[in-house]
């Protein structure tokens, strides 16, 4: 089966943007602290979480968007896709930047809170404010909540030399970018950010998610190779899940990691900065169990109960951005009221339904804009 018929059946598959819904709707509720909705996320059942999810899906689904360009016009004009894909990236990130840091400081100062400058990493800003926007057209800032659309970013301006690679030596790609990954891990590479630090989402380590995403849409669905369809691999991936399960919840609770010391020494702190190896294989694990317990002609995926999931995973870059400045307006929100578990429960429900109305009213918009065009004049 060549790559071409790979992509064709990868492609239209549902559970790709029902799960970047998912992981915008928790990076939503992540992004907000001392909110009890937000354990409900992935990160509290074991080692990866929400952006472990969107970094791998996005990879998945650009390489078959741009891989099936490149195959049928050619790499220069697949590039340029890949290039214009960047720039609306690069542009989300500029506006959101600039609105986030104004909308932040002015909060700060009409409210007395000087407090959200520092906790929000922009109190450069306020002591170098013609650097720190300079600097944003470089990515450096470190603003709070908006570095998983930074190293998206990143790593979508490689992606037009890595499907070039991919699309004529898979398997050396893909070893490239695990051989980049434990290097940078060894050498302590990094970008830097400004005015001091790095960032927080290592691009040099997280690249091996988006590589990873991009060199299964371009090749056969796991479950088509015999040896990965052995019953012994399923338990395997179920038994790191379950012990990642209680690994993480011996680290929420003192009481019952008191129980499982070794492990706390051993796993807890995650290294999310460099996405340590067992984060991976416990996402490995996950997408595993995943794909095998919901395949992709599972009836449930048409439910009208995960609509408005697969709309925000279609929309995502939409929907993240509006995310990310709702996620500041519902923390300040909890801060200037009770803060109640039930004002934590209505910010957030709050939240994903304007998240979710933002999406549903692009989808509509496109639509119009379709249909206008294939209108007779």
């Amino acid at each position: 089966m060549n790559v071409k018929a790979n992509i064709a059946l990868n492609d239209h598959d549902i559970r790709l943007n029902l799960f970047l819904g998912i992981a915008n709707w928790f990076l939503f509720l992540d992004h907000i602290p001392n909110n009890v909705a937000n354990w409900i996320t992935a990160r509290n059942f074991g080692f990866s979480g929400a952006a472990d999810w969107f970094i791998f899906i996005t990879g998945y689904t650009a390489a078959v968007v741009y891989a099936k360009i490149m195959l049928e016009r050619g790499f220069v004009v697949g590039a340029t896709r890949v290039f214009r894909r960047v720039w609306q990236l690069y542009a989300a990130y500029i506006v959101l930047f600039t609105t986030y840091i104004a909308a932040i400081g002015y909060v700060a100062a009409q409210y007395a809170a000087p407090d959200l400058i520092n906790e929000f990493n922009i109190s450069a800003l306020f002591d170098h404010p013609l650097r720190i926007m300079v600097r944003s057209l470089f990515l450096e800032p470190k603003a709070l909540n908006l570095d998983v659309l930074q190293l998206y970013t990143v790593l979508t301006a490689a992606l037009a030399p890595v499907l070039w690679l991919m699309l004529r030596r898979p398997n050396l790609t893909m070893t490239g970018s695990l051989a980049l990954y434990l290097a940078a891990r060894h050498f302590d590479w990094n970008l830097s950010s400004f005015p001091d630090g790095t960032w927080y989402f290592n691009p040099f380590c997280w690249q091996l998610l988006f590589v990873f995403g991009a060199r299964l849409a371009l090749g056969r669905a796991p479950d088509t190779y015999p040896v990965l369809r052995w019953p012994l691999w399923f338990y395997l991936a179920v038994a790191y899940l379950l012990f990642a399960l209680v690994t993480t919840m011996a680290g929420r609770f003192p009481a019952f990691g008191a129980m499982f010391p070794w492990q706390l020494d051993a796993f807890i702190p995650d290294d999310k900065v460099n996405l340590s190896p067992f984060r991976v294989l416990h996402f490995a694990a996950a997408v595993f169990v995943i794909t095998r317990l919901i395949p992709k002609d599972w009836p449930g995926l048409l439910w009208p109960v995960f609509d408005p999931l697969i709309k925000c995973g279609e929309q995502s870059l939409a929907v993240f951005c509006v995310g990310v400045f709702l996620s500041f307006i519902g923390h300040f929100m909890l801060i200037v009221s009770s803060g109640s578990v039930m004002m934590q429960i209505l910010v957030s429900i709050s939240g994903i339904a304007a998240m979710t109305a933002v999406a549903y009213y692009i989808s509509w918009s496109k639509q119009q804009d379709v249909w206008k065009t294939l209108a007779p004049a």
